[in-house]
């Protein structure tokens, strides 16, 4: 597996990619706080069924923090950019959390590139939509996870800091995710753990309902960070989606 960084102006990213010569490309893009590492089963879960690229967003993971947060369209545009530089082929989009926000966009704003789509866990509930509201769901969500799923995300909160991760935060509220999901074309999979605090059921079943194309499963017994501890189930699912199972 390689890993290099890619450069537009001041934002930068950094990819993973297997490398493998396959008919498909996964491309995972991670949540708030966190990056490539926490793909780690999700992306063995898949390798065997194509290219998986995964990336650090700016800011986060291993890539250089820009002077000024991005919204999630400026993201998803980012997103757009990348894949053309790349020469990513049509990839699948997969997103999760903060990543569902700019993949939709980056979706809704070619849905040329991007036939196949899946949101895992997308955020922000519209009911909930306040930084106090999500930390708590964000607290409620961790309490009796498992010690893996706390480590994975104390090392990539502590490689994010306090400070992006504030700003990006402020990204994720402003933007309102209900007003870019009808325009999605792709075939679009939404995925959500059974108690997932962040993403209560109702809210993803509206996510899914806004989606012309659109189906939802539920991982039974996860949380919001179901690909964590059963990426071998959410690969199943999306495997199953685009036909590869």
């Amino acid at each position: 597996m390689s890993v290099r960084k890619v450069v537009f102006g001041e934002h930068e990213i950094v990819m993973t990619d297997t490398g493998t010569v396959a008919a498909r490309t996964f491309l995972l893009v991670h949540g708030i706080g966190m990056g490539i590492s926490y793909f780690a089963q999700l992306s063995t879960a898949l390798e065997g069924h194509g290219r998986v690229v995964a990336i650090d967003l700016p800011g986060f993971g291993d890539a250089r923090e820009p002077e000024q947060a991005l919204t999630m369209a400026q993201m998803g545009a980012l997103l757009i950019d990348f894949v053309r530089a790349e020469q990513l082929d049509r990839p699948i989009l997969v997103g999760h959390s903060m990543g569902t926000q700019v993949v939709a966009e980056a979706a809704a704003q070619r849905p040329d590139l991007f036939p196949e789509l899946v949101l895992v866990a997308p955020t922000v509930n519209s009911h909930e939509r306040t930084i106090g509201k999500q930390a708590w769901r964000m607290a409620q969500d961790l309490f009796g996870e498992s010690p893996k799923v706390v480590a994975v995300g104390v090392r990539n909160y502590a490689k994010t800091g306090p400070r992006w991760f504030i700003k990006k935060l402020h990204s994720m509220m402003e933007h309102s995710i209900e007003d870019t999901l009808p325009r999605i074309q792709a075939q679009t999979l939404v995925i959500r753990g059974g108690r997932d605090r962040v993403c209560p059921h109702g809210w993803v079943e509206g996510v899914t309902a806004m989606i012309p194309n659109a189906t939802m499963v539920e991982v039974a017994g996860r949380g919001h960070e179901t690909m964590v501890k059963d990426g071998h189930c959410v690969a199943e699912y999306i495997l199953a989606h685009v036909g590869a199972a």
